[in-house]
């Protein structure tokens, strides 16, 4: 009987600990946009890894390897911060291809809990993307999809590095650079 007891108040207490003890959540984003303009109108302006001139807040682009898998390109920001980011999968056939990011510098760093935190530029971890190019007779569909954490991977996270804040930087990341695209294809 108290061997079950036991168990009993072990099983409870694991459960209460998995309750109470959670980190970060995978969020997820996506945004699609209908540009009236073919899509391989489109897919040539965003085709090259090593040009992301076409998103709002980009000073330049450098890549490695241009569109080839494993191709490393830094993006520099109109304030001076920097986004490195692997080219993961390139299909020129279907228009897309998907990216992660392995590094990015430091927006502004802050105390919280008494210690000093490093807010990235883009407040996220493990962040994986992609985008696609999808013809629909005279007009395009892209579609922009990106994974990830928030950029503080403990429990109780700064304003500055919680779920809000990774979200809201991802959708404004995604919209904007979406509509910029579908002014610049459509000209």
């Amino acid at each position: 009987m108290k061997k079950i007891m036991f168990t009993g108040l072990l099983v409870s207490f694991f459960a209460m600990s998995t309750v109470y003890a959670h980190g970060p959540v995978r969020q997820k984003a996506e945004e699609e946009i209908t540009i009236n303009a073919p899509a391989i109108k489109v897919w040539g302006i965003i085709n090259n890894y090593d040009d992301m001139s076409w998103l709002p807040g980009v000073k330049s682009t450098t890549a490695n390897k241009g569109n080839s898998k494993g191709s490393v390109r830094v993006i520099t920001l109109d304030n001076g911060g920097t986004i490195t980011e692997e080219l993961k999968k390139y299909d020129e056939s279907s228009m897309s291809y998907s990216y992660k990011i392995t590094d990015m510098s430091v927006a502004k760093t802050i105390n919280h809990a008494g210690v000093d935190e490093k807010v990235p530029v883009l407040p996220v971890d493990n962040y994986a993307a992609s985008i696609e190019v999808e013809s629909k007779g005279d007009t395009s569909v892209v579609a922009w999809k990106a994974a990830y954490y928030r950029a503080y991977m403990n429990n109780n996270p700064p304003a500055e590095m919680n779920e809000e804040a990774a979200n809201t930087a991802v959708t404004t990341l995604l919209k904007s650079g979406l509509t910029n695209l579908k002014m610049l294809a459509e000209k």
